[in-house]
């Protein structure tokens, strides 16, 4: 069965400098109501960098991480090259501009004008309590907060993550 779908972006991420944000198209500035009480939010993105027939093709990575195995299968990883290349981010909301439709956020790992597919809050029984793991990523952080300090450039090996 191929299915195709329409999805839309409801905004775009935006860096400027070091200022991070969401920045949400004005028809859906009401959905964003009574949002403010929620201190994280989930961010459904498409990696439009990464988004081209070829790339959605390639279902095996080659070596990715420094105690990664030598291949990996796309969906064993995060990796923006996909079949669909839809992501996933978690982020802290510093502020909300309700008028303007901008989420502020210290940081994002998305490109400026990357679209946003939706957002969703970010509730704590998303976590899971005994979470399992390979042994190559068990010593990566557990929480959110610590994987802002973690440092990721010395795990990661293949940038281009190609076979």
């Amino acid at each position: 069965m191929n299915n195709t779908f329409q999805i839309n972006s409801i905004g775009s991420v935006r860096v400027v400098g070091k200022v991070y944000s969401i920045q949400v198209n004005k028809k859906f500035l009401p959905a964003l109501t009574n949002i403010e009480g929620f201190s994280h939010l989930q961010v459904v993105w498409w990696a439009h960098l990464t988004d081209s027939p070829k790339e959605r093709e390639n279902f095996v990575l080659g070596k990715l991480f420094q105690r990664g195995p030598d291949r990996m299968g796309v969906f064993a990883t995060r990796a923006p090259f996909r079949p669909n290349p839809i992501l996933i981010s978690t982020i802290k909301v510093q502020e909300i501009d309700f008028d303007k439709g901008i989420i502020y956020t210290p940081f994002i790992d998305a490109e400026d004008k990357t679209p946003i597919l939706d957002i969703k809050p970010y509730f704590a029984m998303e976590r899971v309590k005994n979470c399992r793991v390979p042994a190559w990523c068990a010593h990566w952080p557990q929480w959110f907060e610590d994987a802002m300090t973690f440092n990721w450039s010395a795990e990661i090996v293949n940038r281009e993550l190609s076979n």
